[in-house]
This record gives C-alpha cells, structure tokens and sequence, in this order.
C-alpha cells in the first residue's frame, strides 16, 4: 500500500512562479488592469510564437468566448448545425446554442479519441455550416481529412484547441493549420494559464474585426485605444449587440510569462508521459496514443483506460487511488449522456459506441510540469498495486 501520511496529489495544478508574480505586480502597479498594453502584447506574442504568416491573434476571457465570437463570426445562427464530437467539454457545443444553432454530435476514433472523419461525413445534412474538431488531450485530430471534408461540402472549421498548445499537425502548429479560427484555452490547469482566459486565432482579417467588435459590446473602438487615443476618449460607437469577453492586463501580463516558459512545460510534460508509457506498460491499460513520428502531442491529459479482464472497474480504481491520496478525473463524461443534451436531441449511447465504451473504462492520471518525477512515481506503484 502507498505511504497515505503523504500530502495529496491533485490531478493538475498550475505551475506560477516568481516571474509570474513579478510580471502580475508590475500589471497591477501600471493601473492597467482591464484591456491594455499588457493584452495587445501577449496577442502579439502570441501570434509570433505561431509564426506570424497572416495569422492575428484575439485575446479573450475563455476559450468558450472565443468558440463563440467565432461562431458568431461565421454567421451561425437559427436553423443552422455543427458537427462536434460527443467527447468534449460541454463548452464545445453550448456556444451552438448560444446562437440559435444545432449542435450534431458524432462518434470517436477509437484508437486516438478525437472527432471520426467519417462520422463527420455520414452526419452532413443540408443545413451543416461547420465543423468543430477537439483536438483531445494534446493529439491533433486528422485534420487533412477534416479539412478536406470542409472544402468539398463548404463548410467552415473551427478548431477546439483548449487542449492543443503546442500541438502539431504534419509539422505545423495547430493554429497554422487552413482552418478558420482556432481557439485556445489558459484555464488554469492547460499548458499554459492565465487563471481564465483563451485567445482566437486565424488569417481571416474579417473574422478578426467582427471577433474584436463583439468581443467588448460591439463597440467601434475597444477600451485600450478609448484611453490611449489623442482623439476625444469618450466617444465610441456601438455597431452590435456585443459581449463582455476581453482578457484583463493582469491576466495577459501572467500569459506573457507562461508562453516564454511553454518549451519547458512541454519537456516536461513529454518526459512525464514518457515515464507513464515505459513504467504502465505492463498493466491491463490501454494507454493513450502518442502522435505520429516527427509530430507534437502537448499531453494536456493523460488518458487510460482499463482493459477488458482488469480485475478492477474504472470507478473502483478512482476510489482507491484517492484513498492512497492521488487525484485522478474523467474526460469526459460524453455529452449524449448529459441530460440537457441527451433529452433535447433524443441521444442514446448506442448512436456512439466507441465514446461510450471509452467513457465507462477511462481515467486521466495527474499530469503537470509541477510534478516531480517521486510524485508520478506514487501513481505508477499504486497502479501496479491495484492491476498488476
């Protein structure tokens, strides 16, 4: 049994350390704590740390902003539908209906979990206008297939990144990729964090005004250029009903810092879930898929499932984790078993079994850059305790 006078180890925990502290009192000591200097230059980074090329980067107060004001961009609105997977955050689809839109949920791949390709194809109907791939856990979907599925129906693509920095896809960045907008997400435990916050990425210089616009209450000038502007600074014009999803400075300033240090964070996320790879391999797991050769997978989460013949259920391995102190979760509970989405849309799981079957036999294992390589081997020998 392991040492329970252990401290607990929580499933994830942010990694901040002084130069975030320092770059978040410098924000606060400028007076700029809402939309500002701060904001503008982690956009700016981070459209240089995605190689510039066109791209223009959106800071916003969550992912689930972004997936909106890009949505929203696009033009989705009643009557329209949008292919997502079942396998996500319910934030993926709820932004479907923040516009009067139909969300369609499809099936998995069942190796590496992200969006079916084909089951987006067999769920195209006349009033299908995107497409929003999750890149789950840090695994590129197959996003040649995806893209080509889109051109050919003409639909748009709108990439749920939350999991996806630095994701690669054939060599290139997810949010390079020929997609319409990409979203990030920085929630607190993501590969990097700003507590809250996302950022909106993509070429289409339209897209970007409107996602700027709607993003501080459809006003024709945002806070920053209100106060920084010689022209008269109370005067804006409101051109739509917008929203309230602008990151704050204190955030961005956090973001900065975070971003520089996202190198690192991968190194260490890869050697963890190197570490998880080589020392599990023994157990009844079917342990998560690595990205193909020469590509990135930014192991936001680490996956497993028990294998048919474990002699412990998925739930009973949670439980006697926790009581050996280790934090463990589920991603994710799919959304066709949610009740809101199961009963508005008539969803039963026999319509996604390889999500369902993932589901019942699936656990995430702690996994953060704050981790020591003690504290990964705590999971690994309770693992062993309990399957081996």
């Amino acid at each position: 049994m392991s040492d329970t006078t252990l401290p607990f180890l929580p499933f994830a925990r942010p990694d901040i350390g002084d130069a975030e502290i320092a770059a978040v009192t410098e924000a606060l000591r400028s007076g700029w704590v809402t939309t500002g200097p701060k904001a503008r230059a982690f956009e700016q980074a981070f459209t240089d740390y995605l190689g510039g090329n066109g791209l223009q980067s959106i800071a916003v107060n969550s992912a689930t902003a972004g997936l909106h004001l890009a949505l929203e961009a696009l033009g989705i609105g009643p009557g329209d539908e949008v292919i997502a997977p079942t396998l996500t955050f319910t934030a993926t689809v709820e932004v479907v209906r923040y516009l009067g839109a139909d969300p369609v949920l499809v099936d998995v791949d069942p190796v590496t979990l992200n969006i079916d390709p084909e089951a987006i194809r067999a769920a195209i109907t006349p009033r299908t206008k995107a497409i929003m791939p999750v890149h789950y856990g840090g695994l590129a979907c197959d996003m040649d297939a995806i893209l080509a599925i889109a051109r050919e129906h003409g639909l748009k693509v709108v990439e749920d990144a939350a999991h996806a920095l630095p994701t690669t896809w054939k060599g290139r960045l997810v949010g390079q990729l020929d997609s319409d907008v990409t979203v990030f997400s920085f929630y607190a435990n993501k590969t990097i964090t700003t507590g809250e916050g996302g950022m909106a990425v993509t070429r289409d210089p339209k897209l970007a005004e409107r996602m700027r616009v709607m993003r501080l209450h459809g006003m024709s000038r945002d806070a920053f250029d209100r106060f920084t502007s010689k022209t008269p600074a109370w005067y804006y014009e409101v051109v739509a009903p917008g929203f309230k999803y602008n990151l704050t400075d204190t955030a961005a300033a956090l973001g900065l810092v975070q971003l520089q240090r996202l190198p690192q964070f991968l190194e260490r996320r890869q050697h963890l879930a190197a570490r998880y790879h080589a020392q599990l391999a023994g157990l009844p797991l079917v342990l998560p898929a690595d990205a193909p050769a020469g590509d990135v997978h930014a192991w936001h989460l680490y996956v497993v499932r028990l294998a048919l013949g474990a002699r412990l259920g998925r739930d009973a391995v949670i439980q006697a984790l926790s009581d050996r102190g280790i934090g463990t979760s589920v991603h994710y509970v799919p959304l066709h078993r949610h009740p809101y989405w199961r009963d508005r849309y008539g969803l039963v799981p026999a319509r996604f079994p390889q999500a369902d079957a993932a589901y019942q036999a699936m656990l995430s294992l702690p996994l953060f850059t704050a981790m020591t390589d003690a504290d990964q081997d705590r999971v690994i020998t309770a693992l062993h305790e309990l399957l081996g």
